[in-house]
């Protein structure tokens, strides 16, 4: 698999990562089949939350990898922090160092390669976000920092504290969500396409050299389904399975391979826990789309060029 460097923390990892979302419904042996056949398939970058299954996640993937130090140095840990489920975000220093420290338990290890903070916290104070990455790193707890969810403006703040850059921004994207694609090729016209949700994120992380990271590749709007096979997206099947059909893939490999073909190296996260399904997205991340078959499918998905 293509490797990146994430950010400018000198951290290489493969451009996929897989994310443990859905790890907490595995049985014990399924979930074990699964990391194995991550790491057999040089995935080895996994994506956590302390929020995922309510930290079964965390808990199930250390038993299922069989954690040791042996182990912890063949793979990537990321997680995230900072929302309360139902109740709040909370990017208090008290809030993360805690909730870091229950990462680290349930994951059976003495470090994180990268914390994310969740969501943004409308009460954050940059301040306290920065002591408790300075604690966290002096203490070898966490190694490298990023966000999730966040615009320009707040990473900046956050930036302007920090004692190093932020790594990465975690940010939805797939061929249906990519509003941080299409509103810059609409920009001064008066439609919905023009319209700016996303802040510049996208070119203000290339200028800043903070990875994206893409996730619910696969999914159309918050959580409502994937788009492959959805009858509201047939026109956009049936170019996912005729481009699939000259790569000799399918049409999730492709999904993968439109997000790779972005020239800022962008990293999906996948959401699957079926290992035949990993290795479609796996092979996706291999497979060079031409500039045409790409706008094919944007233009597909029902998005317009001006």
């Amino acid at each position: 698999m293509k490797k990146i460097t994430i950010g400018q923390t000198g951290l290489e990892t493969p451009q996929l990562a897989v994310g443990c979302m859905r790890l907490g419904a595995l049985e014990e042996k399924k979930a074990q089949a699964f990391v194995d056949s991550a790491l057999e398939l040089g995935a080895n970058f996994f994506d956590h939350a302390d929020i995922y299954g309510g930290g079964v996640c965390e808990s199930v993937f250390a038993k299922a990898i069989q954690m040791s130090p042996s182990v912890r140095e063949k793979v990537i840990i990321q997680s995230k922090c900072g929302i309360v489920p139902g109740r709040m975000f909370d990017f208090s220093k008290k809030h993360i160092l805690e909730s870091v420290d229950g990462i680290l338990s349930r994951l059976d290890t003495e470090y994180l390669d990268i914390l994310l903070l969740h969501r943004p916290d409308a009460l954050m104070e940059p301040e306290e976000v920065a002591d408790a990455f300075r604690v966290l790193k002096s203490s070898g707890k966490v190694r490298h920092f990023g966000v999730s969810n966040q615009d320009p403006m707040t990473i900046e703040l956050l930036s302007k504290y920090v004692d190093e850059p932020l790594a990465c921004n975690q940010l939805q994207l797939s061929i249906t969500n990519s509003t941080m694609l299409s509103q810059p090729m609409n920009i001064n016209m008066l439609d919905n396409p023009a319209i700016d949700r996303d802040n510049g994120i996208r070119v203000y992380c290339r200028l800043k050299g903070i990875t994206i990271q893409a996730w619910s590749p696969l999914q159309h709007g918050m959580f409502e389904g994937p788009f492959i096979g959805s009858p509201k997206f047939s026109a956009l099947n049936k170019k996912l399975e005729e481009v699939a059909a000259k790569h000799e893939a399918s049409p999730t490999a492709i999904a993968f391979a439109w997000i790779a073909r972005l020239p800022e190296k962008v990293q999906p996260v996948t959401g699957t826990t079926n290992p035949e399904r990993l290795k479609e997205c796996i092979k996706g991340m291999g497979i060079e789309l031409s500039r045409e078959d790409w706008y094919g499918l944007y233009l597909a998905a029902g998005h317009r060029l001006p």
